[in-house]
């Protein structure tokens, strides 16, 4: 795996279908992409795309979205109706609910992240922190990089 990738958002998308019972009105056709996936498959990053329709969705992942092209009204139970288009970002927590109303299209750039429970990701950022206090200290101690 590459330590750094490059991409673009002008990709060619894949049918991926809204569940059925999820939609309230129309019928939405929704597209996307795996742009990049991280080391673990817990993070990525994904173009979508959809057309005009009213849906439910239900988030069992961390998701931000970034509003490429075209607008959404996004409401929940406790969100007014509010209209986001290019350039917007919304921030989906794990366990949320929302009802999306595609005007026209809509295409979005997702950051996508699956939720651990919290004593996993404490022991991962305890973990994580560790590396890198040991990293510099390994950097600083390196044979030709002390000055004499």
């Amino acid at each position: 795996m590459a330590l750094i990738e490059t991409g673009s958002t002008a990709v060619k998308l894949m049918s991926r279908p809204i569940e059925p019972s999820w939609i309230i009105e129309g019928n939405p056709v929704a597209q996307s992409c795996v742009l990049s996936q991280s080391s673990d498959g817990l993070a990525s990053t994904i173009v979508w795309e959809c057309s005009e329709g009213r849906f439910n969705w239900y988030y069992d992942f961390d998701e931000t979205i970034l509003i490429l092209e075209g607008s959404i009204v996004l409401e929940s139970d406790t969100m007014r109706p509010t209209r986001y288009g290019p350039g917007d970002v919304v921030f989906f927590r794990d366990g949320a609910h929302a009802r999306w109303h595609v005007e026209g299209r809509v295409r979005k750039l997702a950051f996508c992240r699956t939720t651990q429970p919290f004593i996993l990701s404490f022991a991962a950022r305890v973990f994580n922190k560790i590396k890198r206090v040991m990293f510099l200290s390994e950097k600083r101690a390196a044979p030709g990089l002390a000055s004499t």
